[in-house]
């Protein structure tokens, strides 16, 4: 295996990418400037997809520890209850996946559990042994078809995460890390993505640009802490450049999300002009945040040029934005998997359902989180939950794929009920996130046409309704379809 990917093959691989634009999308070669890129918008299979899977899978599977924390609930983090600087958050860091920072921090719970169980001396890296032995159970197709299942239309799973540890054989190597503790010996990467490609599946990547502790020496422990963290030394900026070049030509992916931020160092134009110009149809989120070569000028020191869409982490706007946003969320509080997590620490199905329908109806996507363990096992609290979700989404998904927000995202009924619009073509979807305590409902602020057909995803026939002013009255079926939410189907739709 070669020790760098070299300035010869980039030079090849940049070439390569031109070719294949001009041979699949003649239109336009993207140049190394922001105005050039700036052209670049979400793709129409990203718009249309809806729900994506977060894949937290790497070295801290295998402790799989954090502490849940009283200031965590059900899946929520009540981030206004943490200090201004962020340091007891960093101390009793309820994400497994920071196990590495975490575990640096003497006292910390982390660090209790770290020498209570492993000792002083076994270090962090001392896991890539276990993962190594333990990754050789995981079997790629069995994600994709659970993947498939839930309704997922595409992934995003960890390349490599903070910890720096990589999830595929790469021919870059990391000169603060000894050659068998570069990565995985499996090409995760390569694999997943042919599993989840078969199963019609878009492969994404996650890549942690901003942060990289083989780098540093020192845990993070404040807000402040965690933007001084991000290298940018010359050496930093070629090897993340040559580490996202690598996998952009070799796996070609359809989103890149990287995290944090990206070096100044690491020749940004350049890099999503070359994987623009080979995958034209990709995705970039909102986190290739650049240091500004005058930090002094802006208080946040880092600039976003450009971005195919924002991505919100656990929160979604009220209100719907025109341009296009993804949300990630766990199931839980940890992204990697944590095995402290009990029910109580986890969001229920009928609360996911609900996630997913207010995103979509807003424009937005949900990038759910699953935390593997290591030997990519997934835990049953997780499968059932996402399990719920995927058998809602075969009798609703109608109301969710292929959809567009309406002219409101929020109604109600005179009961109470919240209601969450989508529309796409003629018809409009009108979910009641809620039950109603009546077979009768009356939809507030809805008039329809006289002609109008109302039907409920997963029931036959009609549905009888009649105009009552400015509102909508509605007979249900007998029987509601299935649990958590039920949609209303009218056709033709109000303007």
């Amino acid at each position: 295996m070669a020790s760098a990917w070299t300035t010869k093959a980039l030079a090849k691989a940049s070439v390569f990418s031109f070719e294949a634009q001009t041979a699949n999308n003649p239109r336009r070669r993207y140049q190394t400037d922001w105005a050039s890129l700036k052209q670049h918008t979400a793709p129409k299979w990203y718009e249309d997809a809806k729900l994506g899977i977060f894949i937290h899978y790497g070295l801290y599977s295998v402790p799989a520890w954090a502490p849940t924390t009283k200031l965590t609930k059900r899946g929520e983090i009540d981030w206004g209850k943490f200090r201004p600087d962020m340091s007891d958050w960093f101390m009793n860091d309820p994400y497994a996946e920071w196990y590495m920072n975490t575990m640096r921090i003497k006292g910390s719970p982390t660090w209790k559990h770290h020498i209570e169980t492993y000792g002083e001396k076994f270090d962090y890296l001392d896991f890539i042994p276990i993962f190594n032995r333990e990754v050789k159970k995981w079997d790629p197709d069995q994600w994709a078809e659970l993947f498939k299942d839930i309704g997922a239309r595409y992934i995003v799973p960890t390349t490599r995460h903070h910890d720096g540890f990589r999830l595929w054989p790469s021919e870059v190597h990391n000169p603060h890390r000894k050659p068998d503790q570069q990565g995985t010996q499996r090409d995760i990467i390569g694999e997943l993505a042919a599993a989840v490609r078969k199963q019609g599946i878009h492969m994404g990547i996650y890549f942690s640009g901003g942060l990289d502790w083989s780098f540093t020496e020192t845990p993070i422990l404040t807000q402040q802490g965690l933007n001084d963290h991000i290298p940018q030394s010359e050496e930093y900026g070629r090897y993340v450049y040559a580490l996202l070049e690598e996998l952009i030509h070799r796996y070609e992916p359809d989103d890149i999300w990287n995290d944090i931020a990206y070096p100044r160092t690491g020749n940004v134009l350049q890099l999503l002009a070359d994987y623009y110009n080979l995958v034209p149809d990709a995705t970039i989120d909102d986190r290739f945040k650049v240091a500004n070569e005058r930090p002094e000028e802006h208080t946040s020191s880092t600039l976003t040029e450009h971005a195919d869409y924002t991505s919100p982490e656990g929160v979604w706007p009220d209100k719907i934005v025109e341009k296009k946003w993804e949300s990630c969320h766990a199931v839980g509080t940890s992204f990697g998997y944590n095995q402290n997590e009990g029910p109580e620490d986890m969001l229920s199905a009928g609360q996911l359902v609900k996630m997913l329908v207010e995103i979509v109806s807003r424009n937005g996507n949900l990038l759910l989180d699953i935390g593997p363990k290591a030997d990519g096992s997934i835990s049953e609290l997780q499968l059932s939950r996402v399990r719920e979700l995927g058998k809602w989404l075969r009798t609703n998904g109608e109301a969710i794929y292929e959809t567009r927000p309406w002219v409101r995202s929020e109604g109600k009924t005179s009961g109470g009920v919240p209601i969450r619009f989508t529309r796409n073509g003629d018809a409009l979807y009108a979910v009641l996130l809620d039950n109603p305590t009546a077979r009768e409902i009356t939809v507030e602020s809805l008039s329809l046409k006289e002609g109008s057909r109302v039907q409920m995803l997963g029931a036959s026939g009609n549905l009888s309704w009649t105009s009552t002013g400015e509102n909508l009255r509605v007979t249900l079926p007998g029987q509601l379809p299935g649990d958590h939410a039920h949609t209303l189907k009218i056709v033709p739709r109000p303007a």
